[in-house]
Formats: structure tokens, C-alpha cells, sequence
């Protein structure tokens, strides 16, 4: 799944690009914002939901991995949404940034961050596949293999 906005701005480009070339695609977006948004009317398949929620149930379920392109609050919340998901085991699939241009340096620094203040665990950390190109991320999302943690959070070491 990669998440992004409708018709107009990189998701629109991208969906076009793999209708194009003969590929599916499957948009998810809820009823209250069909009339706010510019849906791609043009998809394989637009599947329009209840809410906020069960759209991103739904994406997470038709996914076989996440992309984050360069986007807005709603991008932003999506991506780390599935990547809390991945944390607490509720999924096992990968979660990619495709960092164009730096657009992500300051998100990938506050995780750093994070990381070095103890609030997340090296091993959640490495959850976030990040590549400045699409192909070397694809190729790492291939690769990726989830974290195995029985217990993240110990009161004895808090």
C-alpha cells in the first residue's frame, strides 16, 4: 500500500503510471471524504468505506508492505500507524520511506532521536526501511524480516 492523496499530487501520478502499464489499483477512502476529495475515478478498483478506520483496516489487510511518499498529516499518521501496528505484533509486514529529496530527514531524525532517549528499542527502529529511490526500497522491503519480541516493556527496567 502506498499511501498518498487522490488523483492530483504523486499518488495520482503513480496510479496513472501503473494503470498505464497494465497494473492494478485498488483506492480506499471513506464516505465523508468522496465529496472533499478528488477521487481517482479511473482505478481498478475504488472501494469506499464507513470512516478513517476501516479505511486503513482495509488497506493494512490488502497490503503486503507500506510506502510513504513525501505528503501531509494524513500520510504522516497513516505510516506510523502500521508501523505501531508492526511494534506491537498486530501485523508482520514492512513499513518504507521513500524519502524524496530529504523530505523525511527531520521525521528520521526525531526517531533517531526517540531511539536515543531510550523511547524506542533498537530493535523498532529498525522497523523503518527508508531509501532515497524506489528500487533499493523495494528490494529492502523484500528482505525484511520482522522483529521477534516477546515483551518490549519491562518494569524492571523501567
Amino acid at each position: 500500500m502506498v499511501y498518498g492523496g487522490g488523483k492530483v499530487g504523486l499518488m495520482g501520478v503513480l496510479a496513472d503510471a501503473v494503470l498505464e502499464a497494465g497494473g492494478e489499483v485498488i483506492g480506499v477512502i471513506p464516505q465523508s471524504l468522496v465529496a472533499k476529495e478528488v477521487s481517482h475515478r479511473g482505478l481498478s478498483d475504488l472501494r469506499v468505506v464507513g470512516s478513517m478506520h476501516e479505511r486503513k483496516a482495509l488497506m493494512a489487510q490488502l497490503s503486503d508492505a507500506f510506502i510513504t511518499m513525501p505528503g501531509g498529516y494524513g500520510t504522516f499518521e497513516e505510516f506510523c500507524e502500521m508501523l505501531t501496528w508492526t511494534q506491537l505484533g498486530l501485523h508482520s509486514k514492512p513499513c518504507g520511506i521513500l524519502n524524496v529529496e530529504g523530505y523525511y530527514d527531520p521525521l528520521l531524525a526525531l526517531f533517531d532521536r526517540a531511539l536515543a532517549e531510550q523511547f524506542v528499542k533498537p530493535v523498532h527502529r529498525r522497523m523503518v526501511i527508508a531509501e532515497s529511490q524506489p528500487e533499493p526500497l523495494v528490494a529492502r522491503l523484500l528482505e525484511y524480516q520482522p522483529p521477534t519480541v516477546d515483551k518490549w516493556i519491562d518494569l524492571k527496567e523501567a
